[in-house]
């Protein structure tokens, strides 16, 4: 177990090396990785048990005490990245596929790397794992509806097929991680060192699918859709941290909501778009799933180097 502990931690510590690294290689040699585009819903799957092992009421706490941050949070990440998304795939002129798979990157809720990147950035990590179970949560909902507007345009949308999807490779798994923590918590709580090495081998293996069964249409595709995803994310990290100094929130709440709304489950992206699109519309999430793996750490660790200053309220009310 031991092993595998360091294992996990050298995985998780690495992971945009690796997630580039695996990239590569399917990009390169497709063959032996086109038979895994059939596994892409059940990895995801497994990743969203891993999240629901790990949950606690605790996480939750913070939208009854504290809601205002959540609330700003939530709502940046479910109107700036898909309207930005929207707005970059006009300014682009991306062929349909492309233009749907980026708004739908765009609709789907923050990721779980996210949590890791905002305690590396001194952000607010409770605030941080609330976002990203609550907009988890209400993907089911969000997502289709947010897609049949914004989207309907290029590709059709079934709300309702998507809805039962997000509902059977969110909700369900989520659900089970959570009935099997209360029904054998000691044996959860000695395997949860070892969950984020299942978490990483599980979207490497998505990346691997979706790239050496797209690698032809990355070719063709240039470098217009690198350039929309980099776009995008920065679109979302910028304005996540406005948003949140327009409503005066801390610095701390600043960062972990710049960092929620600018990662999205890219996992979620490509097997929506494999199901409901086809496998051209699931590119921009593939280079997301890279993307914001390397962005991620880079303002993480920018961030590491500045301390959050508390507000001076704060600092007033602890002095006083």
């Amino acid at each position: 177990m031991k092993f595998l502990e360091t294992i996990s931690k050298t995985a998780g510590k690495y992971f945009a090396l690796w997630v580039i690294l695996v990239a590569v290689v399917a990009y390169f040699i497709p063959a032996p990785f086109l038979p895994l585009g059939g596994y892409i819903t059940i990895l995801l799957g497994v990743v969203m048990f891993g999240m629901g092992l790990t949950l606690k009421p605790v996480d939750f706490q913070l939208v009854v005490k504290k809601p205002l941050p959540v609330i700003v949070g939530i709502l940046a990440q479910f109107l700036i990245m898909p309207l930005g998304a929207l707005l970059i795939a006009y300014l682009l002129g991306l062929p349909d596929q492309l233009a749907a798979g980026l708004v739908l990157l765009g609709s789907v809720p923050g990721g779980t790397a996210s949590n890791v990147m905002v305690y590396l950035a001194r952000g607010n990590l409770a605030l941080s794992v609330a976002m990203t179970s609550l907009s988890t949560l209400l993907a089911p909902i969000a997502t289709p509806l947010i897609l049949l507007g914004l989207a309907g345009q290029w590709m059709p949308v079934d709300p309702v097929a998507m809805f039962l999807s997000i509902f059977q490779v969110i909700i369900v798994p989520i659900t089970l991680g959570i009935i099997v923590q209360k029904l054998l918590p000691t044996v959860v709580e000695k395997s949860l060192e070892i969950i984020p090495l299942i978490s990483v081998l599980a979207i490497m293996t998505i990346v691997t699918a979706v790239v050496s069964a797209n690698a032809p249409s990355i070719r063709t595709s240039g470098a217009i859709i690198f350039v929309a995803v980099m776009l995008h994310n920065l679109f979302g990290l910028i304005l996540g941290y406005v948003a949140a100094i327009i409503m005066k929130l801390k610095e701390a709440d600043r960062r972990a909501i710049s960092i929620e709304v600018g990662m999205q489950n890219s996992g979620l992206g490509v097997a929506l778009a494999t199901a409901h699109f086809g496998p051209l519309a699931a590119l921009p999430s593939v280079i997301a799933a890279v993307w914001h793996n390397i962005s991620g750490p880079i303002l993480a660790t920018y961030w590491s180097k500045k301390p959050a200053k508390v507000d001076e309220t704060e600092e007033k009310r602890k002095a006083g």
